[in-house]
């Protein structure tokens, strides 16, 4: 049986239905996960819709850490352009380093990666952004409430998607203390919200296409211990509002998982299982532009399999 969110993204796609114009009465999200690295796989998963035309078929586009960057390209209409940024090998060694450590830096330089890459190196168009029909949402997790925060009422001008994209990105130990937006405060968006979905539905959302970055074989995990000792003491004295955030991490995904598989507002499409494991800080080209193509080919089976079935 086809999932009816499917459905409704080829009947969208077959009658060339775009916002403002619908003959239906529902709404359709597009809720992309991030993961930094891992990104890569959402990343060739937007690339598919947008080689399909398939972004008029959303009515907005939700994005969590390295989804909004992903979202971000989609809207602007040069996914092809975003995904060979994860590939090359200069650019991601720049953005993520572990030496920046030894310099007083953090290891992932977001200022580098928006206001060099995205401006400069491989532009982004940020006035298509502000001029799609379909309403971008990057997500961010309040600093000091702990709570997921839509950034999508701060972004304005093309500084506003600038500071938001790296507002919903700033990882909390790796990417440095968090970044000031609207008057507030804000880290990485995983901490509150990995899968944007829930902020979609709140807002409306009838139906929800959620692009995953994790296997279709992994099952949540606790975090490690390390990582669990660190992280909360960096939050302490950066971002204290987001503790009971962090430390609910685990159940929060366990629910995700579960509201994934019941609730028929939602479809996830995932790399299939036996995907390559990519890690946060992970830079070889070989594996990301490997996660691209399998992100690219889940989509393309998905609706794929719609198409013969109907």
């Amino acid at each position: 049986m086809v999932h009816p969110v499917l459905e409704l993204i080829t009947e969208r796609l077959a009658t060339g239905s775009v916002p403002g114009q619908r003959t239906d009465s529902r709404r359709l999200a597009l809720a992309i996960e991030g993961g930094s690295s891992r990104g890569t796989y959402s990343s060739g998963m937007v690339l598919a819709l947008d080689e399909l035309g398939a972004t008029p078929a959303f009515d907005a586009v939700y994005g969590s850490s390295a989804g909004a960057l992903n979202g971000a390209w989609l809207l602007c209409g040069r996914s092809q352009t975003g995904v060979r940024t994860w590939w090359n090998p200069t650019v991601m060694r720049r953005i993520i380093n572990p030496l920046h450590t030894l310099r007083g830096r953090a290891v992932i330089d977001l200022e580098y990666l928006v206001h060099q890459v995205y401006s400069v190196l491989e532009p982004m168009d940020f006035p298509a952004i502000l001029a799609n029909p379909v309403s971008f949402h990057p997500l961010a997790t309040d600093a000091d409430t702990g709570e997921s925060t839509d950034l999508y009422p701060f972004i304005d001008d093309v500084d506003a998607i600038k500071t938001a994209l790296a507002a919903s990105s700033c990882m909390p130990v790796l990417a440095g203390p968090p970044i000031a937006m609207g008057g507030r405060r804000f880290v990485d968006a995983g901490v509150a919200e990995p899968l944007p979905f829930r902020t979609a539905l709140a807002q409306g959302a009838t139906d929800v296409l959620v692009l995953r970055t994790r296997r279709e074989d992994e099952i949540p995990v606790p975090p490690p211990r390390v990582q669990d000792v660190v992280v909360p003491r960096f939050l302490r004295r950066q971002a204290p509002g987001t503790i009971t955030a962090w430390r609910e991490q685990y159940e929060r995904d366990l629910e995700d998982e579960r509201l994934l598989r019941e609730d028929p507002r939602l479809v996830s499409v995932r790399p299939p299982a036996g995907s390559p494991d990519v890690g946060a800080l992970e830079r070889d080209p070989a594996v990301l532009r490997r996660a691209v193509e399998l992100g690219l080919e889940a989509v393309y089976a998905a609706l794929e399999l719609l198409r013969k079935a109907s």
